[in-house]
């Protein structure tokens, strides 16, 4: 015979174990599926920090410094335009005066003055574009030489900031020919100091700055040179080439204005040389004169 409480018993005890494993797997499933839809602040920010990049603490110092506040208004840098270029701007605003050489002539000069200046440049001539000179070359010495005396007090009581000096010439148009053949003569391929040269092409009466002063650019567009009784420019050539190779490094650029004449043509070709040549731009021509004194055993033309 079966014993039916013992029976009974077994079954309570079994349904009673089913319905705790149930419960049981209940509660765990329904804790897994709400914390997978809903995470925690932590956990969402951890989760997406790989899709929203935060700044570092340095980037956030930087971008507060770059942001001014905004109670202080942004002033703009004001930088004060040079007085020689000041000048420049009034002086050819309010004249109709046409300078000597044409503008692509006075480009020439104007490159080299863009790389070289502020430098030294000496100017043979005081004329309508001294003072474009002295603004191209603002911060360097530009020196004008100039044979009238009285065109000089005109141009500086306009302009009184320009630095000219007179000087007096001693030779004519017309000895331009015998000028030449005692250049061709050997002390004046010998190189040195204007002043002591024994070659009588060399100007020695310039004033003694202009003796002392390497210069890095030296235009010639004077003295007067269209008429016989004028002084002629074959002394002030010469001495720019004299100049340019007495240096003691490096080179100096020499222009030469009014090459469609007779001796600003034949002298510029034999005293600044044609293997010195570095370009021409209508009646102006550009010579680059290396140091000699630098190499010594140089020739006097290459």
């Amino acid at each position: 015979m079966r014993s039916k409480p013992q029976c009974g018993i077994s079954l309570k005890v079994i349904l009673l174990c089913c319905c705790f494993i149930f419960l049981f797997t209940v509660f765990i499933v329904r804790s897994t599926f709400s914390s997978s839809l809903f995470p925690s602040p932590s956990t969402a920010n951890s989760s997406l920090s790989h899709l929203i990049p935060n700044p570092k603490p340095q980037q956030q110092q930087q971008q507060q410094q770059q942001q001014p506040p905004c109670d202080q208004p942004f002033t703009p840098t004001c930088t004060k335009i040079p007085p020689s270029l000041a000048h420049a701007i009034i002086h050819y605003a309010t004249t109709n005066v046409t300078p000597q050489q044409t503008i692509k002539e006075v480009s020439v000069s104007a490159a080299i003055l863009s790389k070289k200046s502020p430098c030294n440049f000496l100017v043979f001539g005081l004329g309508r574009d001294s003072l474009m000179w002295t603004a191209l070359n603002h911060g360097g010495r530009t020196v004008f030489l100039e044979e009238d005396n009285s065109w000089i007090d005109q141009i500086k009581q306009k302009l009184p900031g320009l630095e000219a000096y007179h000087v007096a010439y001693d030779t004519k148009v017309h000895q331009a020919d015998k000028l030449m053949e005692i250049g061709r003569k050997e002390e004046c391929k010998a190189v040195g100091d204007p002043r002591f040269s024994k070659c009588e092409l060399a100007l020695k009466n310039l004033p003694s700055d202009v003796y002392d002063i390497e210069w890095d650019l030296i235009m010639v567009d004077a003295p007067t040179g269209y008429f016989d009784g004028a002084p002629g420019r074959m002394g002030a050539i010469y001495t720019a080439g004299l100049m340019g190779r007495n240096r003691e490094e490096g080179e100096t650029h020499v222009f030469v204005h009014d090459v469609n004449r007779v001796v600003e043509d034949s002298f510029s070709k034999a005293f600044l040389c044609e293997g010195y040549l570095t370009e021409q731009e209508g009646l102006l021509r550009h010579f680059t004169i290396p140091s000699h004194r630098a190499r010594l055993g140089r020739p006097f033309c290459p």
